[in-house]
């Protein structure tokens, strides 16, 4: 059933299964890359000094997108009752939709930032801990917005409040991710995966709790 789940949530969530929308994460990071230099201009200094914090923001924003399509529909359909009656809990069904969803950006987004970051000018160390942050802290990032979509799945403007609940909740991750940069120091990596694992673990239950109660509601 895991793997059933599993495969089921990877064929709606991944980018280039025929759902349209589902690449709009990794169309808006390369966006937001190719745009930035025309933005602040051409110097090189400027763009390897910022350009790590700019592709964390648009990690970021990247994560809100598909929030939408996390868990709504589902409980719209009735798919919970109907896994609840094959004795398959919220949490296991959160659990593996967790990690459906990272998979779906978080190595595309890391991916990515290979040309993004010669778009910037970024290489050698601070290319390096970017690329270890991002690998570090994207998990975080879609627990964060994994739990926001349940716990406002029942609520008629869910999908403006997600956006406005996810970007503070994962401002912690941020700030070591993107202060590994500016300091050069790779601790703040670890923080940034602490983080990221702390809730990685609280998620499926937080967000079983949410559907169970969207469910009763």
């Amino acid at each position: 059933m895991i793997t059933t789940l599993l495969r089921r949530d990877l064929s709606r969530l991944f980018p280039f299964a025929g759902r349209g929308g589902a690449s709009l994460p990794l169309l808006f990071f390369l966006a937001v890359a190719m745009l930035y230099p025309f933005a602040v201009g051409p110097d090189p200094q400027l763009l390897a000094r910022t350009g790590g914090g700019v592709v964390w923001i648009a990690a970021l924003l990247a994560a809100i997108l598909p929030l939408d399509r996390l868990v709504q529909e589902d409980i719209t359909l009735g798919v919970f009752d109907q896994l609840k009656l094959r004795n398959v809990t919220a949490e296991s069904v959160m659990a593996v939709r967790l990690v459906a969803h990272w998979l779906s950006f978080g190595p595309l987004l890391v991916l990515a930032t290979l040309p993004a970051a010669a778009l910037l000018n970024l290489e050698g160390e601070t290319l390096k801990l970017l690329l270890l942050g991002l690998i570090a802290g994207t998990p975080g990032l879609a627990a964060v917005g994994l739990m926001i979509a349940a716990l406002t799945a029942s609520l008629r403007a869910g999908a403006a409040l997600s956006g406005l609940l996810l970007i503070p909740l994962t401002l912690p991750i941020l700030i070591f991710g993107a202060g590994a940069l500016a300091r050069g120091d790779a601790a703040s990596i670890g923080f940034a995966g602490a983080i990221s694992l702390a809730l990685v673990a609280v998620t499926p239950f937080a967000a079983g709790a949410a559907i169970r109660a969207a469910r009763e509601g």
